[in-house]
């Protein structure tokens, strides 16, 4: 004798009763995705390599409105764009001090300043330490004490003791070593060079 089939009450039935609860779950779960979902978030505006927007330097004294793109750094402003080529390139890394300025009296390296950085502040370069074409109390140190071979590091050198007397008007022998340490000189006349420091501190009125 077979027996009847099993009938599910009326209404809600197992396969109704789990298709449901399924819908429901995956409805659950869409739902807290979409709360979970992070707000729209508006990107910065970057401006595009190759594209340029003009920037206004102080340069010894003077001011300067140039186009530069946001990746240029200082150095290469000056050189390029502006035309001053006292600040030299060397290693482009910040190790040799051969592209050292001042910015408000201070020695920088210009190949680790962005020009964009240098907006609003006073930049001095070797061309600015000179009146006409009469040399600075550093520069004609240099020449005096023959501090220099090949002359490429000579530059950074005279911004570097420029920079110490501005703030040390009479410095020991080791306050020019360490005023110095930023700058290298592959030629190695340092001998020289501390005697010029001495010498400048001397011409600018220190002891």
């Amino acid at each position: 004798m077979s027996e009847k089939p099993t009938r599910e009450p009326a209404g809600i039935t197992r396969r109704n009763f789990l298709t449901t609860m399924g819908a429901g779950a995956i409805g659950a779960t869409v739902s807290e995705d979409v709360l979970a979902a992070p707000k729209e978030v508006v990107a910065p505006q970057v401006m595009r390599a190759g594209r340029t927007a003009e920037i206004r330097l102080q340069v010894n004294g003077h001011t300067h409105v140039v186009p530069a793109e946001t990746r240029w750094t200082l150095l290469h402003v000056l050189r390029e764009v502006i035309g001053l080529t006292g600040a030299k390139p060397g290693c482009e890394r910040g190790e040799c001090g051969a592209c050292t300025v001042l910015i408000d009296g201070i020695p920088r390296y210009a190949c680790l300043t962005l020009a964009v950085e240098a907006q609003g502040h006073e930049i001095t370069t070797l061309e600015g330490l000179m009146d006409g074409e009469t040399l600075g109390p550093v520069q004609a140190a240099f020449v005096e004490a023959d501090a220099l071979q090949c002359g490429y590091c000579t530059p950074g050198q005279i911004m570097a003791v420029d920079g110490l007397l501005r703030a040390n008007p009479n410095p020991s022998v080791d306050d020019i070593r360490r005023g110095l340490s930023g700058n290298l000189c592959r030629c190695g006349a340092y001998q020289h060079i501390f005697k010029a420091a001495r010498r400048a501190a001397e011409l600018k009125g220190g002891k």
